[in-house]
C-alpha cells in the first residue's frame, strides 16, 4: 500500500501543477498589460485566455496520446509541458511568445485531468480507490493557495517580479517529471496492449498476496468485450457517457469557477470593502483546501453519492440564501458566510468526486477517451460561464444568476437521487461490466 500512495502522490503532482498554473497569472496581470501597451481587447483575448484556450484543446485531445502512449508517457509529456511554459513565460519579451508557451502551460492542464485520474484509478484497490484519486483534486487546490502565497511572497522584488512569478512553477515542475520517471506504467493500459508479463509484474507489486492470475483473467475478460473501432459514442457506452456528462455539466452550472473567478467582485458588489473582499478571498482559498480533504476522508467511507447528496443540498440552501441576500440587500458579512458555505458545499461534492467517478464509470481500453470527454464538456463550460457574468450581473442582476445557479443544482440532485449509481468499493472490471449495457440497473444504488 504504501508504494500504491506514493506513486499516486506523484501522479497527483500533476494537479498541484493544475491549480498552481491556473493562478499564477493573476499576480501578472496588470504588469503585462502596462508592460506591452496591450488593449484591453488583446491582452484579455491573448495574452491572459491563452493557457485556457490550450487547456480546452488538451482537455479535447489528451486522450488520445492517454490511450495510446500510455499514462505515464503522458504523464511526463505534461511535466515537461509545464517546465518548458514556464520558463518560457518568464523570460519572453513580447506577448505572443508569452502567450505561446502559456498555451503551452494549457495543454499541461487539459491532459493532467485526463490522464493522472486514470493512471491513480488504475493502481489503486477498489476500497481505497476514492480518497487516492482524490489526491488529484486535493493537489488542485493546494496548487492554487501556494500560487497565491509565491506572488504575495515575490510581489515586491522589482520591476521583474512577474517573471519570478511565473519561472518559479519550474521547479515543482522539474521535480514532478524526475519523480513521476520512477512510477510504474498501468497495469491495465499494459493488458489492453497484450504486454501480459509487464502488467503481471505491476500487479504482483501493487497487489502483494492476492491472486494476481485471477485478477488479470478479469481485466482480460474486459478487455475481451471490446470490438475493433470501439469509441464511447456507441450505444453500449450510453450510460457512463451520460453520467460523464451530467457530473461535468452540473459541476460548471453550479457557479464554482465563475465564483472562484469573480469572487472580491462578487462580494464588493454585496457591499464589503475592497480589502475585506480581498482578504475574504483568501479565507475561501482555505475553506476550500478543509473541506477538500474532509471529502477525500469521507469518499470511500460513505460513497460518491453520499457526497454528492451532501454537497447538492448545501449548494442549494448557499447559492439560495445568496440570491435572496442580492435580492432583499442583505449588506456585509453575511452574504461571505453563505458564499463560505457555497465553497465547503462544493468542495466536500462535487470538487472531491468529479474526477474520482469520471475515472471509473468506462472501460479500461476507453478511460482516456471517456476522461477526455468529460474533461471537454468541464473545461469548455469552464470558459463560457465566467466569461458571461459580468454581462448577466449587469443585465439581470446577482440575484437572479445565483437564483438560476440554485436551480440547477436542484436538478443535480434528481440527477443523484435517480441516476447516479454508486461505485464505492466496486472493481473497474465490475463497473465497465455493469455500466456497459444498454439496461443496466443492477449496479449498487
Amino acid at each position: 500500500m504504501r508504494k500504491i500512495l506514493i506513486w499516486s502522490i506523484t501522479a497527483a503532482l500533476a494537479g498541484f501543477l493544475f491549480g498552481f498554473d491556473t493562478v499564477v497569472i493573476s499576480g501578472a496581470d496588470k504588469k503585462l498589460q502596462l508592460l506591452w501597451g496591450s488593449s484591453d481587447v488583446f491582452h484579455g483575448t491573448v495574452v491572459m485566455a491563452m493557457a485556457l484556450c490550450g487547456t480546452v484543446i488538451g482537455a479535447l485531445l489528451g486522450g488520445i496520446p492517454t490511450n495510446r502512449l500510455g499514462r505515464k508517457k503522458t504523464l511526463i509529456w505534461i511535466g515537461v509541458f509545464y517546465t518548458v511554459s514556464a520558463l518560457g513565460s518568464a523570460l519572453a519579451n513580447d506577448p505572443i511568445s508569452f502567450a505561446m508557451f502559456r498555451f503551452l502551460g494549457g495543454l499541461g492542464v487539459g491532459a493532467s485531468t485526463i490522464a493522472a485520474p486514470a493512471y491513480i484509478s488504475e493502481i489503486a484497490p477498489a476500497k481505497d480507490r476514492g480518497k487516492l484519486v482524490g489526491l488529484y483534486q486535493f493537489n488542485i487546490v493546494f496548487g492554487i493557495l501556494v500560487a497565491f502565497l509565491s506572488n504575495y511572497l515575490l510581489s515586491g522584488i522589482g520591476e521583474n517580479a512577474w517573471r519570478w512569478m511565473l519561472g518559479v512553477e519550474a521547479i515543482p515542475a522539474l521535480i514532478y517529471t524526475l519523480f513521476v520517471l520512477s512510477v510504474p506504467k498501468s497495469p491495465r493500459w499494459l493488458l489492453t496492449k497484450m504486454r501480459t508479463e509487464e502488467a503481471k509484474n505491476v500487479l504482483q507489486v501493487i497487489n502483494p498476496g492476492q491472486d494476481v492470475e485471477k485478477l488479470m483473467l478479469e481485466i482480460n475478460q474486459e478487455n475481451e468485450n471490446k470490438v475493433s473501432g470501439e469509441n464511447i459514442f456507441m450505444k453500449k457506452y450510453r450510460l457512463p457517457l451520460i453520467l460523464a456528462f451530467c457530473m461535468a455539466f452540473f459541476n460548471q452550472t453550479s457557479g464554482i469557477n465563475a465564483f472562484l473567478y469573480y469572487a472580491p467582485r462578487i462580494l464588493e458588489e454585496a457591499g464589503l470593502g475592497e480589502s475585506t473582499a480581498l482578504l475574504s478571498s483568501i479565507g475561501i482559498g482555505v475553506t476550500n483546501l478543509l473541506f477538500t480533504l474532509l471529502g477525500i476522508f469521507l469518499i470511500d467511507r460513505l460513497g460518491r453519492k453520499q457526497l454528492m447528496y451532501i454537497g447538492s443540498f448545501g449548494y442549494i440552501i448557499s447559492l439560495s440564501l445568496v440570491s435572496c441576500a442580492f435580492f432583499l440587500n442583505w449588506e456585509g458579512m453575511s452574504v461571505a458566510i453563505f458564499l463560505f458555505l457555497f465553497i465547503a458545499a462544493h468542495a466536500v461534492g462535487q470538487g472531491t468526486v468529479i474526477w474520482v467517478f469520471i475515472s471509473e464509470i468506462f472501460p479500461n481500453h476507453l478511460r482516456g477517451s471517456g476522461q477526455s470527454f468529460g474533461s471537454s464538456v468541464h473545461w469548455i463550460l469552464a470558459a463560457v460561464i465566467p466569461s458571461l457574468i459580468p454581462f448577466l450581473f449587469t443585465a439581470i442582476g446577482a440575484g437572479t444568476v445565483f437564483a438560476f445557479f440554485a436551480f440547477m443544482m436542484v436538478l443535480q440532485l434528481l440527477f443523484v437521487a435517480f441516476i447516479m449509481p454508486e461505485t464505492k468499493g466496486i472493481s473497474l472490471e465490475a463497473l465497465s461490466k455493469s455500466l456497459s449495457k444498454p439496461s443496466s440497473n443492477n449496479v449498487k444504488q
